[in-house]
């Protein structure tokens, strides 16, 4: 296929697409909470891409707390993301069902959840890297204008040679703007909740600081700053005090322990005003272990 074929791939996004004739699925569906994921193959140029098909019921349940308030679809907020550590989109539109479908980049390593998870060695000496490549994603969000809502390291995907983290997964991203901040919408990933979103308080940008914090301590730490939970039980770090990450990482560089620690702070206020002011804090640190 020409590259006459390869830009209208692009941008074909009007006309309503049958996605197992246009798509060759590879692989397994991932199934999340709101969509279905697929390693697939696009049969119009043989590129090996990610393919997001959108749940319709769910899809329009999550919308229609915006109702009026002409939300960006998921399509349209990750198409004008673009950075090196966000996961890349190629095209969005509506299936011949009647879903939302999302073709982006196919990242081939594993989700940053993983590594944590299994105590990976290759964390060793690469935190404070990947730390940086996440925090300047979420930078790149916020300059956009919107908040992410759902940062967590399930949301953080590597290539194959661990050297590039991207955030993905802007299913619950708004704008961050007064109307979409409003008290309510408590959505997101239960263990890394902003304590005023727990508390249906208003939100602001904040919210993905909170729960980035949340996530760079279990990068370090091996584990959540309180007791893992699910469902309500999952929220109630909201009334609890995080563990000293000390407890876990003795030989953590104290200003990135002190950074994240301030992600953490109860009062949206006392937390870093940016992303970037959160990076600064302990700039000049090449390992989670420079003392």
């Amino acid at each position: 296929m020409g590259m006459l074929g390869n830009f209208k791939a692009l941008f074909h996004t009007s006309a309503k697409v049958d996605v197992k004739q246009r798509f060759e699925l590879l692989r397994e569906a991932i199934c999340g909470t709101m969509s279905d994921f697929y390693m697939a193959r696009d049969r119009t140029n043989g590129n090996i891409v990610g393919l997001k098909v959108l749940d319709r019921e769910k899809t329009e349940h999550f919308e229609s707390r915006f109702k009026g308030l002409k939300k960006p679809s998921e399509g349209e907020i990750a198409k004008s993301l673009i950075h090196p550590n966000i996961v890349k989109t190629i095209e969005y539109g509506a299936t011949t069902k009647g879903q939302q479908y999302i073709v982006m980049e196919f990242l081939d390593g594993p989700g940053l959840n993983s590594l944590i998870v299994s105590h990976n060695p290759a964390l060793e000496g690469k935190r404070v890297v990947y730390i940086r490549q996440a925090a300047k994603a979420l930078a790149a969000v916020h300059k956009a204008g919107y908040i992410h809502r759902d940062i967590c390291p399930r949301n953080f995907v590597l290539n194959r040679d661990l050297s590039t983290l991207k955030l993905i997964d802007f299913g619950l991203t708004v704008p961050a703007t007064e109307q979409f901040m409003q008290p309510g919408n408590r959505t997101g990933t239960a263990n890394y909740m902003a304590p005023e979103l727990v508390r249906r308080r208003n939100t602001s940008v904040r919210l993905d600081i909170f729960a980035f914090g949340v996530t760079a301590y279990e990068l370090c730490a091996g584990d959540l700053p309180w007791p893992r939970g699910t469902g309500k039980e999952a929220m109630s770090h909201a009334h609890v005090e995080p563990t000293d990450i000390f407890k876990f990482c003795p030989m953590l560089n104290p200003r990135l322990a002190a950074a994240i620690t301030m992600c953490l702070d109860v009062k949206p206020e006392n937390r870093p005003e940016s992303i970037e002011a959160f990076l600064g804090m302990f700039r000049g640190v090449e390992r989670e272990d420079d003392m």
